[in-house]
């Protein structure tokens, strides 16, 4: 007879699943708040599909359902009550940990700020020494380990393919930001080379002219030719992307309408990051930022839609996945683009995040905002190769 085992018996309990992130809990929180998916969806700054499939995702990991949904009406299931009143709580604690965390850890916002700031003050000096310094706040920024750079004349325009590794062709078109009036390809290998690291994919940079020497429409002639010379490569138009930054995110979104003026297939996908897009009007007109715009439009017509994209029409144009900062000094004019397109009717995603400096993407090595948002442009972009992959919320 055998004996038992003195003290207390522990009984194995499944724990959560991995893969339930943050994400996943703040949507679920907020449809159970609202018992309405619009409106959920709107409070998150996501398309309602995405939250949906957020919803969905959590459901599956759980394994069991936790909203009943019908036509009329969103009511939580007795195990969606029971997650609810575990997660809030644990969602107030992380958020109090966070910003703990921000209070001592607030040399990140101040290194990135000194940075930025270094181009404003020089700005103000010159359009050489805003140009310098805008090339000497990129050359202080790493490129990742691995990276393979090589240049290519992209149908005349002098560029630059940037990629994870050898042997991979150029899927990517991604227009860098600078006012118009500065920036180049080998100034941005290192964010180039963190979205060719996280998409696994090579990214073909085109130094295209610049303000106030090259003004409108010298800029969206560069970066047609580009594209032209990416749909040359034998490449599915499907696969290739266009992204930008800042002012590189309005001139994406002429392209995408100059693509579409001359019958020019578009590609899969868009990515626009802290897209500068109000060029004929931006705000704060007294701002340098103003200034280096009024010397690309020069006295070009402002309802152009090739200048304008709010004159444009945007129907039939790729999903777009935008991504900003909530306290990005472009997210005015963004929150206004993404509405204009929306309202014509494009698969819009826009993602935020608790950042304040612009185009933040740049400072992937130290931020961690940056490097989550650049996993999340490699989840659009890999949406349709591998299954879906999980919405940002």
């Amino acid at each position: 007879m055998s004996e038992r085992p003195a003290g207390p018996r522990l009984l194995g309990m499944p724990s959560a699943a991995d893969a339930i992130e943050l994400k996943h809990l703040r949507a679920f929180v907020a449809v159970a708040d609202e018992l309405n998916f619009s409106r959920a969806a709107n409070r998150l700054f996501v398309s309602q599909p995405a939250l949906s499939r957020q919803i969905k995702a959590l459901e599956q990991l759980i394994g069991c359902q936790l909203l009943r949904r019908s036509t009329h009406r969103v009511e939580l299931t007795l195990a969606g009550e029971a997650l609810l009143g575990a997660t809030l709580p644990l969602l107030s604690d992380m958020d109090d940990a966070i910003a703990l965390t921000r209070s001592v850890g607030g040399e990140v916002n101040t290194r990135v700020t000194q940075l930025w700031n270094s181009v404003a003050e020089d700005g103000g000096s010159g359009l050489t020494a805003m140009r310098e310094a805008f090339e000497a706040l990129n050359a202080q920024l790493p490129v990742p380990d691995g990276t393979v750079v090589r240049p290519v004349q992209a149908d005349g325009v002098s560029s630059l393919v940037v990629s994870p590794g050898p042997g991979h062709r150029p899927t990517v078109l991604h227009l860098h930001g600078g006012g118009y009036i500065a920036g180049s390809a080998f100034g941005y290998r290192p964010l180039a080379g963190a979205l060719a690291a996280a998409t696994g994919t090579a990214v073909l940079v085109p130094d295209y002219r610049l303000a106030p020497e090259h003004p409108f429409p010298a800029a969206l002639e560069d970066a047609l030719r580009a594209y032209r010379w990416l749909l040359g490569q034998g490449t599915d138009p499907e696969r290739l992307t266009v992204s930008g930054d800042s002012a590189g995110g309005g001139l994406a979104v002429s392209l995408l309408v100059k693509l579409k003026q001359e019958g020019l297939p578009q590609p899969g996908k868009v990515v626009l990051l802290c897209p500068a897009v109000d060029v004929v009007d931006p705000p704060d007109g007294g701002t340098p930022v103003a200034r280096w715009f009024s010397l690309y439009v020069r006295d070009h017509p402002p309802t152009d839609p090739l200048l304008n994209v709010f004159e444009a029409d945007l129907s039939g144009l790729p999903p777009l996945l935008v991504q900003s900062g909530t306290e990005d000094a472009t997210l005015p004019e963004t929150r206004r683009f993404v509405d204009h397109a929306r309202a014509q009717g494009l698969d819009v995603r826009f993602d935020l995040y608790p950042v304040s400096t612009h185009v933040f993407h740049l400072f992937w090595s130290f931020l961690p905002e940056a490097a989550d948002a650049l996993e999340q442009v490699a989840g659009f972009l890999g949406e349709d190769e591998g299954g879906s992959a999980a919405e940002a919320g």
